[in-house]
């Protein structure tokens, strides 16, 4: 869960204001999630394990005992981080400000801390869901060729992302556009809360460059949607009526790279209810590809569902929700000015070739952030 950064010069004062950013981040933690509230919980999880009929119901152990371990991890790591800052501020103080050496080796110790307090933010805000493996879906917006190319972009830049995290990813879907670019992909990542991470990316993708096919070099605007979906676990239980759903089989196409294999067995379900259709052109066989394809269907379904319940709760609510420009939750900008901005955290960078290159964890974990504040009342 490391969230890596690269300082090719440490200034003193740049390190002191990160510290202190940090910090302060902290504090305000702290007022909603203090060390007598973890205690108290471990105290009442330490109870219902202690009680006698508490390992007759096997699922349920077995929850009891994550969340157990999770807030013990958690009253670790504040005890832990309270010492931290702490010492940081203490070790800030007592050096030579322009000693390089001292400063370097602060910082090491800062990143160490910050890796610990990124890990508690984790724990926090992230449910059973999120620890699961997901999937993301490309699909580009209207625009031809300028759109099919953007949306061929976000597939490398989240294959990137997938292996800077050491995530194992695998293209299983995979439709290329006539002229260049994808009308689709899908990509299955398995790993430590992958789903948890790449949640945030859902959304309406937008690009703004100057052209590589228009000759007279013109600006242009292309978008590209990107929905990330929970594998949903075994233990998970969706029906499907057999009368429900329709199964084809065809060759696949297109050039998916080390991450795909062609194969003439691809299967591709529909969903009527839903509307709902998937892919899966990965495996070798029809067999395989069938099953791969109705795995994939269970976990849309799940996640279909869960917003339907979602969208009726929040009608019941009437929540209100901040009007934005159509639905696009991040924005690309290379032309006139480089900026990468996230509409909803409103995190932004000019690093456009780091973000190409799958380092998203500081969006990611500006939307961590903005929920583990909502969730704890600190906005």
């Amino acid at each position: 869960m490391d969230i890596k950064r690269v300082d090719t010069k440490i200034d003193y004062y740049e390190l002191k204001k990160e510290i202190e950013k940090l910090s302060g981040q902290f504090t305000e933690i702290k007022k909603s999630v203090s060390l007598k509230t973890l205690e108290g919980q471990l105290i009442e999880f330490n109870k219902i394990i202690c009680s006698d009929n508490f390992w007759n119901n096997q699922k349920e152990v077995q929850k009891v005992l994550d969340k157990q371990k999770t807030t013990q991890k958690k009253l670790e790591l504040l005890k832990k981080l309270e010492t931290d800052f702490m010492d940081l501020r203490l070790l800030m103080e007592s050096i030579n400000q322009s000693d390089t050496d001292e400063i370097f080796e602060i910082n090491k110790i800062y990143k160490e801390v910050s890796k610990r307090f990124y890990e508690f933010v984790y724990l926090s805000i992230f449910d059973e869901t999120d620890k699961l493996n997901a999937y993301i879906n490309i699909k580009p917006g209207a625009g031809g060729l300028e759109s099919t190319d953007w949306a061929q972009m976000l597939l490398k830049q989240y294959i990137r992302y997938c292996e800077r995290k050491n995530n194992k990813v695998e293209i299983i879907e995979y439709s290329q556009a006539e002229g260049g670019g994808i009308k689709v992909a899908t990509l299955e990542v398995r790993g430590e809360y992958a789903y948890g991470f790449l949640k945030y990316e859902t959304g309406v993708h937008r690009l703004v460059r100057i052209s590589p096919f228009d000759s007279n070099a013109r600006r242009h605007t292309s978008f590209a949607s990107v929905y990330v979906y929970p594998q949903i676990s075994d233990d998970i239980e969706i029906e499907i009526n057999p009368n429900d759903i329709k199964i084809e089989t065809f060759r696949s196409s297109g050039a998916g790279g080390q991450h795909v294999n062609t194969t003439d067995s691809a299967v591709r379900i529909y969903h009527i209810p839903t509307k709902i259709v998937v892919v899966c052109q990965n495996e070798r066989s029809q067999h395989q590809n069938r099953e791969k394809a109705l795995k994939v269907l269970k976990s849309r379904l799940y996640q279909y569902y869960l917003e339907e319940k979602k969208k009726e709760e929040e009608e019941k609510l009437a929540e209100k929700k901040e009007i934005s420009w159509g639905n696009q939750i991040r924005s690309y900008v290379l032309q006139p000015y480089i900026l990468i901005k996230d509409h909803r955290s409103k995190y932004e960078s000019n690093q456009a070739d780091k973000i190409f290159d799958g380092e998203l964890d500081d969006f990611i974990f500006s939307m961590i952030s903005l929920d583990f504040k909502k969730k704890y009342n600190i906005i």
